[in-house]
């Protein structure tokens, strides 16, 4: 008799000539592509090097990708660089993103068709399990693991428990993927799914577009997560149709799967939603926060730089203007994302509120560049993380919210519901 499994196991069974899989196995797991950054790349290159190994296990399946610090910040995220496109170079990979081509890795690998449904997909680093979105498992790993599967193509992983996450009822205007998440972290905790697959289902989001589901399976490990994953469905294979540049299988959950919990959220009461310093989980609905004034907003990073993103903050910014109080700095995810929103308009609406727009870079998400705190000073920022010193001085604070929220703050001077700047328009 056929044993039911979740979205998750049938992936891992299947990269793993298994007929079927249980929590807390084992596997030796073949890997359909392997990334890395300008951070973890060198690292890897190094064990990749160190193993003595000479050729990548596919040419096609290994992709480098220059986005925390690019265009290069200083001499020694220049060096970082260099050992990458060396390495490209000398083992002719196609994938190597330089600058011009390059964007963030996560919102620049599913519009290249780099990654598909039924896939696995490990990268050195944590924000890997995006592409969980399409119906892959996709989970972040270390660098040594990294430059081994750069040479065998393949990864030791523990199959891990399944929490089913189930989202129902009518989304409230200006809530997105990212207050989803938000409310979904700051209902379990940081550590509530802890080495768990958390699956995503129900009507709302099978509803959502796809930049919410990137956003929401980008966001698992700031619960904990092992990898996010959504059943492929119709919006799926919209997205994925003329892009995918492999064969690719869909799979699905059985009816009878076992799910180690089950949790239910009624999407209705869910308002925009703002995480507090210094953790991602310190939630609150935005009319809740209070008078915080901020200096900084930042809009974009691997989590909100979609073209939607910039959508939505446009309609916001249209006609007004930036709080003389504070920088908006706003990043689009790729050049390509970048050239559609200059079509658009978006880009000159931005420019005539007074924000800045950068190139395609994670940069100040991590407090690399283009956006550093000083002590004391407040950012509202769409990315993922809010740690202590994550964007710059250990005394600085940053807030996470969804684009609307960081659009109308922007306006404000201070945290504000978007339905504050539009009321006061004309």
């Amino acid at each position: 008799m056929a044993h039911p499994m979740t979205l998750t196991e049938k992936l891992l069974a299947s990269h793993s000539r298994r007929k079927w899989v249980s929590p807390g196995e084992i596997l030796d797991v073949r890997v359909d592509l392997v990334l890395a950054n300008d951070i973890t790349a060198p690292l890897a290159i190094e064990a990749f090097r160190e193993i003595g190994a000479k050729r990548v296990f596919h040419r096609d399946r290994v992709v480098l990708v220059p986005d925390h610090f690019a265009p290069a910040k200083d001499i020694l995220s220049a060096e970082q660089c260099k050992v990458m496109r060396e390495f490209a170079k000398a083992q002719r990979l196609p994938h190597y993103f330089e600058i011009g081509k390059c964007g963030i890795e996560h919102v620049l690998l599913p519009e290249k068709g780099l990654v598909n449904p039924g896939e696995v997909i490990i990268g050195a680093d944590s924000h890997t399990c995006t592409y969980g979105a399409l119906g892959a498992f996709s989970t972040g790993v270390g660098s040594t693991e990294l430059g081994a599967a750069m040479a065998t193509g393949r990864i030791w992983l523990r199959v891990p428990e399944t929490i089913k996450f189930i989202y129902y009822g009518k989304l409230r205007p200006w809530v997105s993927g990212k207050d989803l998440i938000l409310a979904t972290i700051g209902a379990i905790g940081v550590d509530g799914a802890l080495y768990r697959a958390m699956e995503f289902s129900g009507e709302t989001v099978h509803e959502l577009s796809m930049a919410s589901r990137f956003t929401i399976c980008n966001m698992v490990i700031e619960a904990g997560g092992k990898n996010g994953v959504i059943e492929p469905d119709e919006v799926t294979l919209q997205f994925v149709k003329g892009r995918a540049q492999r064969p690719y299988r869909i799979f699905r959950s059985d009816p009878k799967a076992r799910y180690e919990q089950v949790m239910e959220f009624d999407v209705s009461r869910i308002g925009p939603q703002v995480a507090l310093p210094h953790l991602p989980s310190n939630v609150k609905d935005v009319r809740e926060v209070g008078s915080v004034e901020i200096d900084q907003v930042v809009i974009g990073s691997c989590t909100n730089g979609h073209l939607e993103d910039l959508r939505v903050a446009a309609k916001i910014l249209r006609g007004k203007k930036v709080a003389s109080t504070l920088r908006l700095i706003i990043i689009p995810a790729t050049q390509e994302i970048y050239r559609q929103a200059l079509k658009e308009g978006l880009i000159e609406v931005f420019l005539s509120s007074g924000a800045v727009v950068s190139p395609p870079t994670c940069g100040p998400c991590l407090g690399g560049y283009m956006g550093i705190l000083a002590a004391g000073e407040r950012a509202l920022a769409t990315t993922n993380r809010n740690f202590k010193g994550r964007m710059g001085h250990p005394e600085s604070e940053v807030y996470l919210s969804g684009p609307a929220v960081a659009a109308a703050s922007a306006v404000k001077g201070r945290i504000a519901h978007p339905e504050e700047v539009l009321r006061s328009r004309g």
